[in-house]
């Protein structure tokens, strides 16, 4: 089910204990020279529309949100920003939206690394005031890390930005919005953890050009195992959401 598409009379009408609310949220940010700057909100909303066209019934898919916390780009320009707090609030306001309409289990579904934070952020300041809901957050690739281990080729087995993984990923679903002919080795990525210490550090200060990893190692056939792998696991997880108790005291859970 999708929540645009659908009127308010139908909206009405949809099981509010038995269906997860699905929001994505994404950003348009710079991503090198290869890659536009919509490549997180193309890959998120295309995982999750997959998602729902597979098992309409159980999920209601909120559009996505697109902008994202991203001033760590900023100085890369081509990138477009919500400062933390006011994204933090942001995401507040469309959870409690479909709280306050009675939805019992609410899944922020994200596809772009700075938003992390953020969201878990939101879900906290909720949580108090919905103590009686399920209340979710995670980046669409969480539920795959052994597949995309086993799936890429570089050093860099985890999902970076503009990388192996994300230029598999739009090989496979927008092709065309991939510039081939500038694939490159990302070169070394500066590190922002120094001994289990974080050091804030900007793109334009980790990277040569705004990418990371090995995109030049990246094809459309690695992108479709990790789209349906990732999507199939992603099946797995929304019936183990909607199997999650809800309620007020410890013994709700057991």
């Amino acid at each position: 089910m999708k929540f645009q598409e659908m009127t308010a009379f139908e909206l009405r009408d949809v099981d509010r204990e038995n269906v997860l609310v699905i929001i994505p949220i994404a950003a348009v940010e710079q991503h090198g020279p290869h890659m536009p700057t919509g490549t997180d909100n193309f890959l998120c909303t295309g995982v999750v529309e997959s998602l729902e066209q597979r098992i309409p019934q159980q999920i209601l898919l909120t559009p996505t949100q697109w902008l994202g916390a991203s001033a760590h780009h900023l100085r890369l320009g081509a990138t477009l920003d919500a400062p933390l707090e006011h994204y933090i609030e942001t995401l507040m306001g469309m959870v409690r939206s479909v709280l306050k309409d009675g939805f019992r289990r609410v899944l922020l579904l994200n596809g772009h690394g700075g938003n992390i934070d953020p969201m878990r952020v939101a879900l906290r300041r909720l949580q108090n005031d919905y103590v009686d809901r399920l209340l979710a957050a995670a980046c669409y690739w969480d539920v795959a890390d052994s597949l995309i281990s086993e799936t890429l080729e570089g050093d860099h087995k985890f999902v970076g930005h503009a990388c192996e993984f994300e230029t598999s990923m739009l090989m496979h679903l927008r092709p065309e919005l991939v510039k081939t002919d500038l694939l490159n080795d990302a070169g070394e990525l500066i590190t922002d953890n120094l001994d289990g210490v974080y050091i804030s550090r900007d793109l334009r200060q980790r990277t040569a050009e705004g990418c990371t990893g090995r995109p030049d190692l990246a094809s459309a056939e690695k992108g479709a195992v990790l789209f349906d792998g990732i999507v199939t696991a992603m099946e797995q997880t929304v019936v183990n959401l909607l199997q999650q108790p809800t309620g007020l005291e410890y013994e709700d859970h057991l």
